[in-house]
């Protein structure tokens, strides 16, 4: 198993640097639900189809992630909270180059 160290800061405030497994095909909003740094039923709520906004999170460091489908970009242009560096959790796989990611939850809406 191959784990990845990334670091995401909770809707508290309180940051967490945690490992996430790259050879599993999770998504950065199930590894947020697997640690829950959420309370549980306030992220991933359609279950990660990217149907609503609740895994909405701010890529803080400069990786290079995939472009945004069509159905994220849907999605935030209807979110509250979206910031230029907004991405669905839900949309995000863990990969070995997300190493050393940093996140921020957007607040719940």
């Amino acid at each position: 198993m191959t784990d990845v160290t990334i670091t995401i800061t909770d809707r508290e405030g309180v940051s967490h640097t945690i490992p996430a497994p790259t050879d599993m095909n999770m998504n950065l909003m199930e590894i947020v639900r697997s640690y829950e740094l959420a309370p549980e039923g306030t992220i991933g709520i359609c279950g990660g189809m990217a149907m609503c906004a609740s895994c909405q999170c701010y890529i803080e460091s400069n990786h290079q992630l995939p472009e945004k489908g069509d159905e994220e970009e849907a999605m935030l242009s209807e979110a509250f909270f979206v910031q230029e560096n907004s991405r669905l959790g839900c949309q995000i796989h863990i990969t070995p180059h997300l190493d050393g990611l940093k996140v921020t939850l957007a607040p719940e809406e």
